[in-house]
């Protein structure tokens, strides 16, 4: 039963994640959503920075806290192994939940495009950023990043795999493009509204902070080989070579 229930928990947290993540894009992207970015009652500046900077705060604290090998060892001791993965899920869904309901707009305009062709090329680059994002959780196992794996390893009488060091396809080229997916999303926007600034800029501060530990993490699981990843691979974007003289450079 323990089993079963696992496997059932993994794909009902799957679901909400998948349905949040879904209302997260058209919240940022002002679209077919009843509330985003910049909709809402509009109140003073101050008290919705401040409301604002509290939400990405306790979804930053949530992610980086709950996504530590430290807080994990404690953490199973009282969630099973196999849903441990969802759980995180499970809390950082209810923390974008959160976060969408309750933001403040600040719609002020910092910019806005005027130029149909650029504004539509700025949604072309918006969108391309979200399509990254989805393609590099697939890169590297989508349904195991989201728990569904997991909660279903013990079902099918599966062993979770021993960690190993792999860069498939985007990342021989960029040491996170899901990472570098989110920034395009976020920025390339042919309205940017002070909340929508806001937002983007916190993100992204947010983003290196996590690519710093993640990175100390992987440093620690994987030791030199991870270490020459970094110096060969770009973080965010391809790192280009220049070749010396007499020498040439292999791919």
């Amino acid at each position: 039963m323990r089993k079963l229930l696992a496997a059932l928990y993994s794909v009902l947290v799957y679901v909400l994640f998948l349905g949040v993540f879904l209302y997260a894009i058209g919240f940022v992207e002002n679209m077919l959503v009843p509330k985003s970015i910049d909709s809402g009652t509009r109140g003073p500046v101050a008290g919705s920075l401040l409301i604002d900077a509290g939400l990405l705060v306790l979804f930053a604290v949530q992610h980086s806290v709950m996504a530590r090998p430290g807080f994990k060892r404690l953490w199973t001791r009282i969630v099973p192994c196999e849903i441990e993965r969802s759980t995180f899920v499970l809390f950082a869904s209810l923390v974008l939940a959160l976060l969408c309901w309750q933001w403040r707009p600040l719609p002020q305009s910092v910019w806005s495009i005027e130029d149909p062709i650029a504004a539509k090329a700025l949604l072309v680059v918006s969108w391309t950023g979200w399509g990254l994002l989805l393609l590099s959780t697939f890169l590297i196992s989508h349904f195991h990043l989201f728990g569904v794996s997991q909660g279903f390893a013990r079902l099918l009488g599966r062993k979770p795999p021993e960690p190993t060091f792999v860069t498939p396809s985007l990342y021989r080229w960029v040491r996170h493009p899901l990472y570098a997916g989110f920034i395009l999303a976020f920025w390339a926007a042919p309205h940017m509204s002070l909340g929508h600034l806001f937002f983007a800029v916190a993100t992204t501060g947010y983003i290196f902070v996590g690519i710093w530990f993640e990175e100390r993490d992987l440093i620690a699981q994987f030791g030199d080989r991870y270490r020459q990843y970094r110096v060969t691979v770009g973080m965010l974007v391809p790192r280009i070579r220049l070749a010396s003289p007499g020498k040439r450079v292999v791919p």
